[in-house]
């Protein structure tokens, strides 16, 4: 796929994701369709719908007109009932519809990619929730949320893979930058706190957040030699958490906790980054 080169990495991302997607649910029998994911809410069925309703948006379309029921729990505000217009509709959609559209939408989107000549940088475009951002951030975003949704795939159909590819990168930087906020604004640590997060596995990495006298919270590759808090996991505890689909309390036995036990819990308990 040739497209700009700031927007290479991204594309590269997507297209390895969505494909890897579309090869998971092409042969699904319809009862598979109806399988819970960890994503909270969403069916097999429902993620799908939900990656073809944004791609759809990408490319311009229009967006469905349609009344949600009003006892879908896992919506609870204006995000995730705009996020969940486009999946409602599909409720009732067979798999060879679904896999039709998908396919399609896929197919659409690929020559829309291939085609792009606008710098990447300057011309905004509409964001998850209508709103104006960059194309490259745009791009960036489709990336991370088809790979983690591709994930959810893969845990709700026992099909693991994929956790060192293209998207696993940029799904790391992505849940990174969101972790200084995590531990200043969500567990509250106190000024002149460091926090280490040891992550191992097929994507490792270890980075300290630095929290100064004034509160405010930096991200940093330098390791502290004495950190208030040192966490260690491997890195698909980290996504599940870091997306919210598993509480701290349910992989315990998997996160390595060192130095202040309140602030290491109060961490883990903000440690989602995803809406």
């Amino acid at each position: 796929m040739t497209v700009h080169p700031t927007l290479e990495p991204y594309a590269d991302a997507w297209t390895h994701s969505i494909e890897a997607i579309t090869e998971l649910v092409l042969p699904l029998p319809e009862a598979q369709w109806n399988l819970p994911t960890p994503c909270p809410g969403w069916s097999v069925r429902d993620i799908v719908s939900h990656l073809i309703g944004l791609e759809l948006e990408q490319l311009g379309d229009p967006r469905p007109i349609h009344t949600l029921p009003r006892d879908l729990r896992h919506v609870v505000d204006e995000f995730t009932r705009y996020m969940e217009v486009p999946v409602d509709v599909r409720r009732h959609h067979t798999a060879p519809e679904m896999t039709s559209e998908l396919e399609y939408t896929v197919i659409r989107r690929q020559r829309q990619l291939r085609n792009e000549r606008r710098d990447p940088a300057t011309t905004m475009v509409r964001g998850p929730q209508g709103n104006q951002i960059t194309l490259e951030f745009s791009l960036r975003l489709r990336a991370f949320d088809t790979w983690i949704h591709e994930q959810d795939l893969r845990a709700a159909l026992g099909v693991p893979g994929n956790w060192d590819s293209p998207g696993a990168f940029v799904a790391r930087d992505i849940l990174l930058a969101g972790l200084p906020k995590v531990v200043a604004k969500g567990a509250g640590a106190p000024p002149n706190t460091a926090v280490v997060i040891d992550v191992h596995g097929p994507v490792e990495f270890l980075r300290t957040v630095r929290v100064d006298a004034a509160g405010r919270a930096t991200l940093d590759k330098t390791p502290s030699l004495g950190p208030d808090v040192s966490l260690a996991m491997d890195w698909e505890t980290y996504v599940r958490l870091a997306a919210g689909r598993v509480r701290p309390r349910t992989v315990a036995d998997r996160v390595k906790v060192e130095g202040d036990t309140e602030l290491a819990a109060a961490i883990l308990g903000a440690f989602a980054v995803t809406p």
